[in-house]
């Protein structure tokens, strides 16, 4: 029978006593060192003729009971030759291998899935434009790369092929998340280097410049032009997504993910809230009539659901309106080729393109800037805290005319084009 009794150890843990070993028995002891919160378990063992020792857990989870049928059973072990503290620590360096492997065998698209729901869900407000990048850009070249093994030659080739594309704006945005997320590998110890560490954006696509480019009335024309010969294939959701764009100068992502509640059409008013304005600033958007008839249309076209432009098949993670990139993607595969004349513009030109005809239009230019959701700058921005709503209204109605009378394929003024720069948005 053993010399140790549970009223004994629980006495010796309330007095604090402290001690190195005090022997159960049949190789059993118990210690209780400075370091530990609660006594613990050994077994001493003889093997090969040298004494060995294993840490069998402490008191808190091993009873005394249960240490002695423990103890028991090891000393069994050994009577039939076997090492039983050198199994242990063989399982328990098996298992660590185990766990390094597993690390090692994460594929890239592990990690952007973990770098996006750990990092950009919880933090970013406008989560999907990342997404759209990992999803579009880095998946396809290195996603079924193992982590490890994405070399930075791996890297050149993604990047040259979004810049041989003719995106260079995408390949630096593609780099700087390519970084990030290596760094986010790193930091869990999934990789021991970036691969993307040594490029900058001369490696991709160089110095971004401000853009400049807006669409003059012809150019207008002929984008409505392009898109009614092509319905077909382009779809009138997208049309009417281009017009809105064009008319309210409102930013793409705050479009097509605008679900209904925010939309006031009695009042004909849109209540954009600030958590998805890229500047955080709420506003309320007046709707021309143009505005509004469009936005019953597109109501009937929802088919009762609770976005403006709902997703129209299953799409990645399940978002429930169109993606960001449905309309880029539409334009440069069904409208591009129609416009061979027309120089080179993306969608976001669309807001300076609206900026430069309300100037055209005589605007004032803070009423202008209030239409594209732009803070007012210097002390005239600190003080001045007047929203210009019906102000905006009236511009965005001018504006309104005249875009009408474009897609109809009237010029209803003309723009010169400026030798100065255009507004910046």
């Amino acid at each position: 029978m053993g010399k140790l009794t549970d009223i004994q150890i629980r006495a010796w843990i309330r007095n604090g006593e402290r001690f190195e070993g005090r022997s159960d028995g049949d190789g059993l002891y118990l210690c209780f060192p400075a370091s530990a919160s609660s006594p613990v378990w050994k077994f001493r063992y003889r093997f090969a003729g040298k004494q060995r020792i294993m840490s069998m857990g402490s008191f808190a989870s091993l009873s005394l009971a249960k240490a002695r049928e423990t103890a028991r059973e090891l000393s069994a072990k050994v009577a039939l030759g076997h090492d039983v503290a050198g199994e242990k620590q063989e399982r328990k360096r098996e298992a660590i291998e185990k766990i390094e492997a597993e690390k090692a065998a994460w594929t890239v698209n592990q990690l952007c899935d973990q770098f996006y729901e750990r990092v950009i869900l919880p933090k970013w407000k406008h989560a999907d434009i990342v997404r759209r990048r990992i999803e579009n850009d880095i998946k396809p070249k290195l996603g079924k790369m193992k982590a490890e093994d994405v070399k930075p030659r791996d890297i050149d080739d993604m990047l040259q092929a979004i810049v041989k594309r003719g995106a260079p704006t995408v390949a630096n945005d593609v780099l700087r998340w390519t970084k990030r997320i290596f760094n986010f590998a790193i930091k869990r110890h999934i990789v021991e280097n970036n691969p993307a560490s040594a490029f900058d954006p001369s490696d991709a696509g160089g110095k971004e410049e401000s853009r400049e480019r807006w669409l003059t009335s012809e150019e207008i024309i002929k984008l409505f032009a392009a898109m009614r010969d092509m319905l077909g294939s382009f779809s009138i959701e997208n049309l009417y997504a281009i017009r809105l764009l064009l008319l309210l100068a409102v930013r793409k992502e705050e479009l097509v993910a605008a679900p209904w509640a925010e939309f006031d059409l009695d009042k004909a008013i849109w209540h954009l809230p600030e958590e998805r304005t890229k500047t955080s600033a709420a506003i309320d958007i007046p709707l021309p009539p143009m505005a509004l008839e469009t936005l019953k249309e597109l109501h009937r076209l929802a088919n009762g659901s609770k976005y403006v432009f709902p997703a129209r098949k299953m799409q990645h993670r399940m978002i429930p309106h169109i993606d960001l990139n449905t309309l880029n993607a539409a334009l440069a595969k069904h409208i591009r080729p129609k416009l061979k004349d027309v120089e080179n513009f993306t969608i976001h030109d669309f807001r300076r393109t609206a900026r430069t005809h309300l100037a055209a239009l005589g605007v004032d230019p803070f009423v202008a800037e209030r239409c594209l959701n732009h803070k007012i700058k210097g002390v005239e921005g600190i003080y001045n805290r007047h929203d210009y709503f019906d102000e905006r209204k009236d511009a965005l109605c001018k504006w309104a005319k005249v875009l009408s009378a474009l897609e109809a394929g009237k010029t209803d003024y003309n723009v010169v084009p400026m030798k100065k720069k255009a507004a910046q948005v």
